[in-house]
């Protein structure tokens, strides 16, 4: 067990504790709120927005020819809106990489067309590839060692074929009353370091399964893609420059995978894989794009908004996360319209690198809010932010005295029906009360629990003032979620408009707040929750 760590960075603490002791002013400017609901409602502009991001733009896969056009379009849309210091911030990131085009055939027993895509960062097949399969299924690295000698030239099926299951739960979905209130029970935190690696050895292994199947002399491998209905989704995480794939690899709908293997049962199968795909090692460099709204008083802080603007590319990236980067550019572009004058800076961010791991809201804590130190774990190490973020003492850094609230959208483009506090208990009397006018909206649901997977968990964890959406589920988690049905018509019109609305409305209450929103303790070293706990073996 080890003792808690001694926090080294008093830097912020005065104006950190001074904060804390003090509530916000609570209360809406109603009349503020009636012309943001006729700007947006009558006169706004973010369904154009998203259209010209999902169907012009496209799928913008970190450090892509698309992502970069992604990256000086919203630049110019910030900058049209009247908005200051329109910027891009860079972090280290690695190669770029986009689909020319890709077809997956079977052409023994039968010809067949396939639905597949390849899987992000690995390599082109340098022309068509026509070789047997063997189905190889490989859940563990332990199961490596049974194919060895038995994949040469094949394309290898790794995957185990699980079989269907029963479609119990709508695909499509809005919360209803009842079910937002089961949102809210609190959720004590988990302090489980082993977790980690049990989820670093999971990730790893796509990497390892690649790299003993080319030492092996494989041609390529290919993975049951996640889900049924005939979906694809094409994550891959090979983009550090020197761990790229050696492979080219396939993710394959599940009903063509499962077709695959109950065939190679019987006899030979043979797949044809023509995979044109592209690197691009010309700026390794990912960027944040940042612009801001002055306040009156330069001392006081600012309020931060932000979503991601990457995506994968199976489909357009309308769901996710361009919803969120247009309701982002066009509530910048709103309050701008209504030349508002808040007292904090309004600060708008559209994040890079968050499909891989956080990584660029992680580039902007390290460099404006906070450090951590480096984990000393050499499995953790190499693999970024996302696994590395319960490093201690924490330093905090000047400016996190001056985060006011940091509010995110990513879960889609359904309605807002509220807002998580993220165990912010503080938090959540002055979110009933700022929430209260929009109750008619249906955003009046204020929740302790707390959330994750998107760019206000590594601010949050700071202890910081970070806040994600509740939103209506609609068919984002069922079937959209990283697919290639990620485009536009999953998008709901009315609800984006409505988001826009609550977004401004919260930011300017924040912004005119005559105190911070409260924050919690600043971390540190957290005490084993279970310490009496065996691992399990099918944990691993």
């Amino acid at each position: 067990m080890k003792k808690k760590s001694t926090l080294l960075a008093l830097v912020a603490a005065v104006p950190l504790l001074s904060w804390a002791a003090s509530s916000p002013k609570q209360g809406t400017d109603l009349g503020l709120l009636d012309r943001l609901t006729d700007g947006e409602f009558n006169h706004g502009q973010v369904v154009e927005t998203a259209e010209e991001l999902a169907d012009r733009i496209g799928g913008r896969m970190t450090n892509s020819p698309a992502m970069r056009k992604a990256e000086g379009w919203s630049l110019q849309k910030f900058k049209d809106a009247g908005l200051e210091n329109v910027h891009r911030e860079g972090f280290e990131f690695g190669r770029g990489w986009w689909i020319e085009s890709s077809q997956v055939r079977m052409v023994e027993p039968r010809p067949l067309e396939l639905r597949a895509i390849p899987i992000a960062w690995t390599p082109p097949t340098n022309g068509v590839l026509t070789a047997q399969i063997v189905v190889a299924p490989i859940k563990h690295e332990q199961d490596l060692a049974a194919w060895k000698g038995k994949v040469k030239g094949k394309i290898v099926l790794a995957s185990w074929p699980t079989p269907p299951e029963d479609d119990t739960k709508a695909p499509f979905e809005r919360l209803s009353d009842a079910e937002l209130q089961k949102l809210d029970p609190y959720e004590q935190p988990v302090s489980d370091p082993d977790a980690q690696r049990r989820m670093a050895e999971r990730f790893l292994l796509a990497t390892r399964i690649d790299r003993f199947l080319a030492d092996e002399g494989a041609v390529a491998w290919v993975r049951m893609s996640r889900g049924g209905n005939h979906l694809v989704h094409g994550e891959g995480y090979g983009y550090q420059r020197g761990r790229t794939p050696q492979l080219p690899a396939i993710d394959l709908a599940a009903e063509d995978y499962r077709r695959l293997a109950r065939l190679a049962k019987t006899g030979e199968v043979q797949l044809e894989i023509d995979s044109r795909v592209h690197y691009d090692d010309s700026d390794v460099n990912a960027y944040n794009v940042l612009a801001e709204i002055p306040g009156r008083d330069a001392g006081s802080g600012y309020v931060m908004a932000g979503a991601h603007l990457d995506s994968w590319v199976a489909g357009d990236g309308a769901a996710d996360n361009g919803a969120g980067a247009a309701v982002i550019l066009e509530t910048a572009r709103l309050l701008a319209s209504l030349h508002v004058q808040p007292k904090r800076t309004l600060r708008f961010v559209l994040w890079a690198g968050e499909e891989q791991g956080l990584l660029g809201s992680a580039a902007y804590v390290e460099k404006h809010l906070a450090h951590r130190p480096p984990s000393r774990d050499p499995l953790l190490a190499p693999l970024g932010p996302y696994f590395n973020w319960q490093g201690y003492p924490i330093q905090m850094l000047p400016e996190a005295a001056s985060l006011a609230a940091y509010f995110n959208l990513d879960n889609g483009s359904g309605k807002v029906r509220g807002i998580y506090t993220e165990g912010n208990i503080a938090a959540v009397p002055i979110f009933h009360e700022w929430l209260a006018p929009l109750a008619s909206m249906g955003a009046a649901t204020v929740v302790s629990h707390p959330t994750g997977g998107t760019d206000h968990v590594l601010i949050e964890r700071l202890g910081l003032p970070a806040f994600q959406f509740i939103q209506d589920p609609l068919d984002y988690e069922s079937r959209v979620h990283h697919t290639d049905i990620d485009t536009f018509d999953h998008l709901r019109p009315q609800d984006l408009r409505q988001a826009v609305v609550v977004m401004a409305a919260l930011m300017m209450d924040a912004a005119n707040a005559e105190s911070p929103l409260p924050r919690k303790p600043v971390p540190t070293q957290p005490e084993l929750t279970d310490p009496f706990h065996y691992p399990d073996p099918a944990e691993q």
